[in-house]
């Protein structure tokens, strides 16, 4: 599975506002929106900061993962977006957040939905893509390196 299958080119943001949880997943949702693949804005913030509460999705090294299943969607969908400041996201190892994907799938797919986490999660283990990524100051630009990366694995 190659992440440009289900992360839309229209939903990338280089540099997110929001200084909050809460912000950042408002922020990365209304990407989606604005790229017209989800509808339900305030149900998909509900059901993400829900999915929060039970464990962040801040995976450490500066990068988080928030996702949820729901019914509002028919594929899975993803946004990506770089804080350049940082923001507390409650991470494993404590440190601010600065990459972060947000995915949302269909109630009933647990494959692509666990693939998915699997992919983003496997090339953001790599210290030189992470790197790369967070110097990045354009959305163009993060979508080249993204589909560069994923061209190689």
């Amino acid at each position: 599975m190659k992440i440009m299958e289900f992360l839309n080119d229209k939903a990338i943001s280089a540099d997110l506002k929001a200084t909050t949880k809460e912000g950042i997943i408002r922020e990365l949702i209304d990407l989606l929106a604005n790229a017209q693949v989800i509808k339900e804005k305030e149900k998909l913030v509900k059901l993400l900061l829900e999915r929060e509460a039970l464990g962040s999705t801040g995976i450490g090294q500066g990068v988080a993962i928030p996702h949820g299943k729901s019914e509002s969607v028919k594929q899975l969908v993803a946004a990506f977006g770089l804080s350049q400041k940082g923001v507390n996201f409650d991470s494993l190892d404590g440190e601010p957040v600065y990459i972060f994907f947000l995915l949302v799938a269909p109630e009933d797919s647990a494959g692509p939905h666990l693939k998915a986490l699997a992919r983003i999660s496997r090339l953001l283990k790599d210290k030189y893509f992470r790197d790369t990524l967070r110097a990045v100051k354009d959305e163009k630009i993060v979508l080249k390196i993204i589909k560069q990366e994923d061209a190689k694995k």
